[in-house]
């Protein structure tokens, strides 16, 4: 089985405890594991990963260039690595550090609206998504959330009306804790979901609701490292009694596709 895991963050090593422990304040949700890239490597070896896709988000736009600079440099050290780039609509060199995210070797763009607090639709981050489409760059939006509003599904429909030809991957089925809204997202191309911090909480007949909504092929796995015991993140997506095709598509064949990684 080949599996790839859509949906991790890592840090640096002197502040992977303290970030993880930020996160697990944040949702009042105890962490599995310090955010670092060994025990990134060390808890997907126990269910046979064979690629992460991971990020960081800037929570303010100086942090911006030294998250890209890391990402990246975990990437070359980690051949398992496929890193997506931090970024801020209020960064003075948007269009430039887009072209040197690329250069680095990024795959994408990565934002936790929630923790950088302003609203996905914000207007002054249309042009932002738009330098990033022309790339051809998909970014990863981290989805709902009953702490704070900055990431309804509402306002992504919005952005996917006011940028038409932006790829998105939304996080958490399209909706952590608020995912009855996920079914107001356009069925498009251009959109798909991950599994993340979503099967430990959600009804099931609401995820397989969405699932058939959408598509499987819509659909990628995520443990949302370093929140879940990946072990049980597969206990829990396993539950979904998903056909062995089915789970194929979702464990590795829809991300290839995305990514154009044939």
């Amino acid at each position: 089985m080949k599996l790839i895991d859509a949906h991790c963050h890592i840090f640096p090593d002197k502040i992977a405890q303290k970030a993880s422990q930020a996160i697990g304040d944040f949702y009042d949700i105890p962490m599995y594991s310090p955010a670092a890239s060994l025990a990134l490597l060390e808890s997907g070896a126990k269910i046979g990963t064979d690629l992460f896709m991971v990020s960081s988000a800037a929570t303010i736009p100086e942090q911006v260039h030294s998250i890209n600079d890391f990402i990246s440099s975990q990437c070359r050290r980690h051949r398992q690595f496929f890193g997506l780039a931090a970024m801020h609509y209020q960064i003075p060199d948007i269009e430039e550090e887009l072209d040197r995210a690329v250069a680095l070797g990024l795959h994408g763009v990565k934002f936790h609206n929630d923790f950088q607090r302003y609203d996905i639709d914000e207007a002054g981050a249309m042009d932002m998504y738009r330098a990033i489409a022309k790339r051809g760059l998909p970014v990863l939006f981290h989805m709902g959330d009953d702490h704070r509003k900055h990431t309804t599904a509402a306002q992504l429909k919005h952005v996917m009306e006011e940028v038409p030809d932006l790829k998105v991957i939304a996080a958490h089925f399209g909706g952590y804790r608020a995912w009855d809204e996920t079914f107001i997202l356009p069925k498009s191309e251009n959109l798909r979901f991950d599994t993340s911090s979503t099967l430990w909480t959600i009804d099931y007949d609401l995820a397989h609701r969405i699932i058939d909504h959408f598509g499987v092929d819509k659909f990628f796995f995520g443990t949302d490292f370093p929140m879940w015991n990946p072990e049980e993140e597969m206990e829990r997506f396993k539950k979904l009694a998903l056909s062995a095709e089915e789970e194929d598509m979702i464990f590795h064949r829809n991300f290839e596709e995305f990514f154009g990684l044939f």
